[in-house]
């Protein structure tokens, strides 16, 4: 047993974020993403919506203050403006266990499919709300532990 570790975080989720590296990117997916088809290495938050899981992984998680957007969401087709309710709750989660300077990028549906499969790893969620898929670039941590914020 360990302490202070999120229960919603499988032993293997864990393992998954602590093996990153600085750079290194995950996606948190809806339950309608092509998961199995895109994924270099799948896991699974099942019963969990996006900010659900979203939150559990950012108690452990540091974003990358070395790029303007840490965290991209998958644009709305032909809306690529749009933030719907689950682009909005990821992005209060976001700002409520990260903190509230992080920015939330976006890529275009299609290019999100092709940056997915160059990601580490596929994390599938159960939520069904449309275009609820996420890149997270992790960031570095300083000596004393902290997120390291440029």
């Amino acid at each position: 047993m360990l302490i202070n570790v999120n229960k919603l975080l499988s032993p293997e989720i864990l393992s998954l974020l602590r093996s990153m590296g600085h750079g290194d990117r995950f996606v948190l997916s809806d339950a309608n993403f092509p998961s199995y088809s895109h994924a270099a290495k799948l896991y699974r938050m099942d019963g969990l919506t996006i900010p659900e899981a979203a939150a559990a992984i950012l108690t452990h998680f540091p974003l990358d203050s070395f790029i303007p957007y840490p965290v991209q969401r998958m644009e709305i087709d032909g809306k690529p403006d749009e933030i719907n309710e689950v682009h909005k709750d990821l992005i209060n989660t976001v700002h409520k266990v990260s903190g509230p300077d992080w920015k939330v990028g976006s890529i275009e549906r299609q290019k999100f499919y092709v940056e997915a499969k160059k990601a580490m790893a596929v994390i599938t969620t159960s939520d069904t709300r449309p275009y609820g898929c996420f890149m997270f670039t992790k960031g570095v941590l300083k000596p004393d532990g902290s997120v390291w914020i440029i």
